[in-house]
């Protein structure tokens, strides 16, 4: 079953009444256990409160749903957080010009200052997204490189605090 597909069906009734917007979902084992993820946000944040409102609400509508989710899980609802991991198009398009961390499945080879280099871990300027391309534009210093998405394991804002 698509539990991520059937959780936003799930879902959005609850966000649009609230005004939140549906951010990610994910489902995945931590320590061996189902867990799954449900991503809020809303101009502003949204607080403890929010994500327990919404929590109950969606929890509420899978235990209607029959033979939805039949093995044990965990629900959770949550904030993307600020340093929000960044996957779909929307989410590259929106945060042109932030910093972001990313890693990379595997080591590029650059030049840096006249020196080969080998990294799978940057931090830089998001430059710009080509969603035709689905290619990803970092901008570092003086210079600027372009991945492929598919290329890139994960990729998130960054703060440095």
């Amino acid at each position: 079953m698509d539990y991520i597909h059937r959780t936003e069906e799930l879902v959005q009734p609850i966000l649009d009444r609230y005004g939140f917007e549906l951010y990610d979902i994910e489902m995945l084992t931590e320590s061996g256990q189902k867990v799954l993820r449900v991503y809020i946000d809303k101009e502003g944040g949204v607080t403890s409160d929010d994500t327990a409102d919404v929590c109950r609400e969606l929890s509420a509508r899978i235990d209607e749903e029959k033979n939805f989710i039949t093995e044990s899980y965990t629900l959770e609802v949550s904030s993307p957080g600020i340093t929000r991991a960044l996957k779909k198009p929307a989410h590259f398009s929106g945060n042109i010009g932030k910093d972001v961390e990313f890693k990379l499945f595997a080591p590029v080879t650059y030049e840096e200052k006249g020196k080969k280099l080998s990294a799978k871990e940057f931090v830089g300027i998001l430059k710009d997204y080509d969603e035709e391309s689905d290619r990803v534009t970092i901008g570092f210093d003086d210079n600027e490189m372009v991945f492929n998405r598919k290329d890139i394991s994960s990729i998130r804002l960054w703060i440095d605090f």
